[in-house]
C-alpha cells in the first residue's frame, strides 16, 4: 500500500513537472515568435512530439494554442492595425481557403517534401534579410498594381496551404511578404500577421484538424496560457525595442527554422 502511494505521488509529480515544462516552452517559444513575426512551431510543435503527443493531435493543439499568441499580440499591437483593414481582409479571403485545403491534404502529402520546401524558403528569406540592412526598418507604403496583386494572392494562398499542413514558419512568410510587397515596416507587418495568421488562420486550421483526430485536451489550457502571455510580452518588447530588434529576431528565426526543417526532411528521406 505504501509503495502504491509512493508510485502515485511520483507519477503526479512527473505529470506536474511535464505540465510546467510545457508551459515554459510555450511561453518562450511564443515570446520569441511575437518578436520575430512567427516561428513558434520551431520549438512548440517538436516539443509536443517529444512529449509523446501524436502528430495530428500535436499540430491541432499547437495551432489552437497559437490563436492565443495572436490574441495576445493583437491586443498589444492594436494601434498598428488602424490603417490596414483591406490588406487584412485580403489575407483572410485568399488565405483561409488555402489553410482549409492544407488540412485536407495533410493526410496525402509527404511531410518530408513539405518540410524541404519550407526550409528552402526560410533559409533564403533569412539570408536575404541578413544581406539587406534596411529591410523592414522603415515604412515605405506602396500600392500594388494588378500584376503584383495577383502575385500577392498566389503567395498568400500557397502559404495558407503550408499553414494548414505543417504550420511551422508560415507566419514568417506572411510577414516578409507584407514587408517586401507593401513596403511595411516589421512592426506593422507583424501586427497584421498576429491578427490574420495568428488568430483566424490558426483557429480555422486547428478546428479543421480536429475533424481528423482529437486534440490533446489535458495540455491545451496550459498551451493557451503560455501562448497568450508569451505573445503579449513579446509584442510589448518589440514595441519597446523597435524594428531593429524585430528584424534581427526575424532573421535568426528564419535561419533556425530553415536549417531545422531541412535536417528533419533529410532524415525522412534516409
Amino acid at each position: 500500500m505504501t509503495n502504491l502511494l509512493i508510485n502515485l505521488q511520483i507519477n503526479d509529480y512527473f505529470s506536474l513537472l511535464e505540465h510546467f515544462l510545457i508551459f515554459v516552452i510555450s511561453f518562450f517559444s511564443n515570446l520569441f515568435s511575437a518578436i520575430a513575426g512567427g516561428g513558434a512551431g520551431l520549438i512548440q510543435l517538436p516539443a509536443l512530439l517529444l512529449f509523446g503527443v501524436p502528430y495530428y493531435k500535436a499540430l491541432a493543439s499547437h495551432k489552437l494554442a497559437t490563436v492565443a499568441l495572436g490574441i495576445g499580440g493583437t491586443i498589444r499591437n492594436s494601434g498598428s492595425l488602424k490603417n490596414e483593414p483591406f490588406i487584412a481582409l485580403e489575407l483572410l479571403i485568399v488565405g483561409i481557403p488555402g489553410v482549409l485545403l492544407g488540412t485536407l491534404l495533410v493526410n496525402y502529402l509527404s511531410e518530408d517534401y513539405l518540410y524541404l520546401l519550407l526550409s528552402i524558403f526560410s533559409i533564403f528569406i533569412g539570408i536575404y534579410s541578413f544581406v539587406t540592412p534596411n529591410l523592414g526598418l522603415l515604412s515605405i507604403r506602396r500600392k500594388l498594381n494588378y500584376k503584383l496583386k495577383i502575385i500577392f494572392y498566389l503567395f498568400v494562398f500557397v502559404i495558407g496551404v503550408l499553414n494548414g499542413s505543417i504550420s511551422s514558419g508560415t507566419g514568417l512568410l506572411v510577414t516578409i511578404l507584407l514587408v517586401k510587397l507593401y513596403g511595411m515596416d516589421f512592426l506593422s507587418a507583424i501586427s497584421l500577421t498576429f491578427l490574420t495568421v495568428g488568430i483566424f488562420w490558426n483557429a480555422i486550421g486547428g478546428l479543421a484538424l480536429t475533424k481528423i483526430g482529437s486534440i490533446q485536451t489535458n495540455i491545451l489550457a496550459i498551451l493557451l496560457l503560455g501562448s497568450f502571455l508569451g505573445g503579449y510580452v513579446g509584442a510589448h518588447l518589440s514595441n519597446l525595442k523597435g524594428n531593429k530588434l524585430i528584424k534581427n529576431s526575424f532573421t535568426t528565426v528564419c535561419l533556425l527554422i530553415g536549417f531545422s526543417l531541412f535536417l528533419r526532411s533529410i532524415k525522412g528521406f534516409l
